[in-house]
């Protein structure tokens, strides 16, 4: 049975932030490691060992982030069963324009009118960030429910030739509903720990589009994607995720032998297995799905999150760790228990 919420508990007051509805939206078109081989000169072999994918979806060229968020958020509304919020926060890395914000025109598709609607810029762990921005709103009384969409198409950034990073990432959305309520609920999001290291700002890094390289007239082809320092993402993303993730459960008042399940961003299957080893989590609790989907970004856990329920491997009651690290650099971690009669819209 699905928690109802105590109207008196909110809006203020230092409510929480409780999850209430989620949804996810994947493009059909699969692309799998062989159609990637010739091309990069790889192997099926080296890109599962290397980072654990065996597909990635993509998003058709008329698609865009946009398209996807208003899927995965009617979906999250309709699991959490309202028709309306009072904000949107889109978090991705892959806006349909620079400017304006995707976030309004998200909204209006949805039809929730003149509702407060911004853009979260934080890498893949942007979700995250984006949820702790709508947990200071349900908690000061200036929302009493908040959709949090995590969106991105990836594939718009990415050169198809760069056998670093064309394996890697994949398109998608999630979006989760947020609604003021006790913070003893189950689905309350604990407290959140975050952070950024902006010395490592061009270790993932699109040089071209923004105001810092526009001196530079043409720019060249390569700048216009993604540019990746793997091995040096690799340390600093297994150093961060595990420190944020322990100072997460030692906020929450959790040992780390409590928590039941791990979600961690997908974004290298050697990562994750480093950062639950560092934690001492059993790795069969930290529930994957990057062979499938690849690297999302901003829409790696609510992805990840829906895909971990739909297969049972998160029950009512199981402490769950979550945490993300990406561009900026940027990383976060938050903790909640799950919650009774929630059901993925996908």
């Amino acid at each position: 049975m699905r928690q109802v919420l105590n109207p008196s508990a909110g809006p203020g007051a230092g409510a929480a932030a409780v999850l209430t509805g989620l949804g996810t939206w994947l493009p059909p078109h699969r692309v799998t490691n062989g159609d990637l081989c010739d091309r990069l000169d790889t192997s099926d072999e080296w890109i599962r060992e290397r980072i654990g994918i065996a597909e990635r979806r993509r998003a058709d060229p008329a698609v865009s982030t946009g398209d996807m968020a208003v899927e995965a958020a009617s979906r999250a509304m309709a699991s959490a069963g309202v028709a309306h919020v009072d904000a949107v926060l889109l978090a991705t890395t892959t806006p349909d324009h620079r400017c304006p914000a995707t976030a309004p025109w998200v909204a209006h598709r949805l039809g929730l009118g003149p509702v407060a609607a911004f853009d979260v810029t934080a890498g893949c762990s942007g979700f995250l960030h984006a949820g702790a921005v709508a947990a200071g709103l349900l908690a000061a009384g200036t929302a009493r429910r908040v959709l949090v969409v995590g969106a991105e198409t990836m594939s718009a950034v990415i050169d198809p030739d760069d056998r670093a990073t064309a394996p890697i990432f994949g398109d998608g959305a999630g979006a989760a509903v947020l609604e003021a309520g006790p913070r003893r609920l189950d689905g309350a999001l604990g407290p959140v720990v975050w952070g950024s290291d902006g010395s490592l700002a061009d270790a993932i890094v699109v040089p071209a589009g923004g105001t810092r390289e526009r001196h530079r007239r043409p720019v060249s082809p390569g700048d216009v994607y993604v540019r990746m320092r793997g091995n040096e993402v690799f340390r600093h993303a297994v150093r961060r995720m595990t420190r944020a993730a322990r100072d997460a459960a030692a906020a929450a008042g959790w040992e780390l032998s409590e928590v039941d399940r791990l979600i961690a961003h997908q974004a290298n299957h050697r990562i994750n297995a480093a950062v639950a080893d560092a934690l001492g989590i059993p790795r069969g609790d930290a529930p994957s799905n990057i062979h499938e989907v690849g690297n999302t970004a901003a829409a790696s856990l609510p992805l990840l999150l829906a895909d971990a329920a739909d297969r049972g491997d998160l029950k009512p009651g199981h402490k769950v760790l979550l945490v993300a690290f990406g561009s900026g650099l940027a990383w976060a971690a938050t903790t909640l228990v799950w919650p009774s009669g929630l059901s993925p819209r996908r």
